[in-house]
């Protein structure tokens, strides 16, 4: 916390300091946008109600007396102009997608059309009540069974539930079906693992341990990919399934995966997709095709909705027509030309979400569907592949480079080469945000030393490529001839590097107002 700087951002001299209470001021080049609570002035209103010209209730009869304040709640005491001047500044200070470039690999982060926006805020998706009987909500029921759809035909998989959440929620969803599916057999007992290979998204042990089995991970061969021997060590009886991602969290597309799924299948066990990666394969490559027995998409990742700050997100589970009956209820159903919800599913492993899922996202993303049609989906695609690879030529020679392959959607390269400078790829991260661009995810995969991985999706054109090129290279000299700059970076924004040990160690996980005057 201790960089100094003697301009703001923009190159623009810094104002003066200002006290506590007052409108944000650069300090230290940084901005400091205060609380609320020091904003708080007595008697400013937010609002003002006229006279009630109805009989009150006194509170005490509305509201149980175990329910009632002894003493009214401290909140801030502020105007409706300086509430909205202060969450403007706020989103002012925040990176996000609409504000500039956003390569964080994995968790793709791309520029979304704002027409989905628009569609998504139409009164009749966005005032209708979840619990509206099915013929009083038949436009939002139409939509659901469309892109259900859609991605159906996208992926190749009978049917999908569109409920889940997030990816994770999706696996676990995915997994629950897997388990009544065995279940159905008589095999509920001896298959009880789950393989997952080491360049898998790190949420799939999780999702098979809350399905109540157990993980037999296999390591990656030289080559980055899915060992074949390993795969075959691993593979018994008690195969329950094995979850792929594809293209792996490598960026690399697994180039024996139908002689994988063959090996699977073979020994009994059902083959999963973790679409979270579905950027790369998007009207290019349906699943079910080349032998997959279910997935899941993040549609917040891959059809529109950016996810920044957790949130909101969408993980539809899609299906082959064996494990269709174990979908979770209700599925949206089509009966004598109208839309409802079909609850009569015996064999299904019941709800994950309450009501119908994100159903925002789903519009958001039926929209961006509609809106690129099944050429354009491809070519969404195409586009994210080419830049991908792209930017890995022009910065291959600049980092390490664990595997020599062409990519996907995303890269990864190794920042172990500087140590010599005793600097990490942490460094050449946050030196990235003093100049206007995200970092891009660190130190994921795991299984490459000094990770750094890149996806700059579909929508940058060659000259924000070019540029981010050219402040890497920038970081890198900086990197061998003046690392302090990198140890002390970032220099601009509004808060620097944290002590993250002390944060661990003395975690205040709630806010507490001031001492009373």
């Amino acid at each position: 916390m201790s960089a100094d700087r003697s301009a703001a951002p923009g190159g623009q001299p810094p104002p003066a300091s200002g006290r506590a209470g007052e409108p944000p001021v650069w300090g230290e080049g940084r901005i400091v946008e205060p609380l609320l609570s020091e904003l708080s002035r007595p008697g400013h209103r937010g609002v003002t109600l006229p006279a009630s010209d109805v009989p009150a209730t006194p509170l005490a009869q509305a509201v149980p007396a175990w329910a009632l304040r002894q003493r009214p709640a401290r909140l801030p005491e502020v105007s409706e102009p300086e509430v909205v001047r202060h969450y403007t500044r706020l989103s002012a200070l925040n990176h996000h997608v609409d504000r500039g470039f956003y390569p964080l690999g994995s968790c793709t982060m791309k520029y979304n059309p704002k027409i989905n926006d628009e569609m998504a805020a139409l009164r009749g998706f966005a005032e209708s009540h979840p619990l509206a009987p099915d013929e009083a909500v038949q436009g939002t029921l139409a939509l659901m069974h469309g892109i259900s759809r859609h991605l159906c035909e996208i992926t190749g998989f009978a049917a999908c539930t569109l409920q889940p959440a997030a990816g994770a929620q999706g696996e676990m969803t995915g997994m629950l079906m897997a388990r009544a599916w065995h279940a159905s057999r008589g095999e509920a007992a001896t298959r009880r693992t789950v393989i997952v290979p080491d360049s898998a998204h790190g949420t799939n042990p999780a999702s098979v341990h809350l399905a109540g089995w157990s993980v037999r991970e296999i390591k990656s061969n030289a080559e980055g990919m899915i060992d074949l021997a390993a795969l075959d060590a691993a593979l018994g009886p008690d195969t329950a399934a094995v979850m792929i991602t594809l293209p792996s969290t490598l960026g690399i597309f697994e180039t024996q995966i139908r002689e994988i799924i063959r090996r699977i299948h073979a020994a009994g066990g059902l083959v999963y997709l973790d679409g979270a990666n579905f950027n790369a394969l998007a009207g290019l490559v349906r699943p079910h095709d080349i032998g997959f027995d279910l997935a899941h998409l993040n549609l917040h990742k891959t059809f529109s909705t950016p996810h920044g700050g957790g949130g909101p997100g969408s993980g539809p589970v899609l299906v082959s027509r064996e494990l269709e009956p174990f979908l979770p209820y209700p599925v949206v159903v089509q009966r004598d030309g109208a839309y409802a919800l079909d609850w009569q599913r015996p064999r299904s492993i019941g709800r994950v979400h309450s009501y119908h899922g994100n159903v925002g996202v789903l519009i958001r993303a039926y929209t961006y569907i509609l809106s690129l049609g099944a050429e354009g989906v491809a070519e969404v695609s195409r586009e994210a592949i080419l830049n991908a690879n792209y930017l890995l030529g022009r910065l291959k020679d600049a980092f390490e480079m664990p595997h020599e392959h062409p990519c996907m959607h995303e890269f990864v390269l190794s920042g172990k080469g500087l140590r010599k400078h005793g600097l990490r790829t942490l460094d050449v991260a946050k030196r990235l945000l003093d100049f206007g661009i995200h970092a891009p995810t660190v130190y994921f995969p795991l299984i490459v030393e000094e990770a750094l991985m890149i996806e700059p999706t579909e929508t940058e054109t060659l000259r924000n490529l070019d540029e981010f090129v050219a402040i890497v290279r920038r970081i890198l000299r900086e990197a061998a001839e003046e690392p302090e700059t990198l140890k002390n970076a970032p220099r601009t924004t509004p808060v620097s590097r944290l002590d993250e040990g002390r944060a661990a160690r003395e975690l205040k996980l709630t806010w507490e107002p001031p001492a009373e005057a």
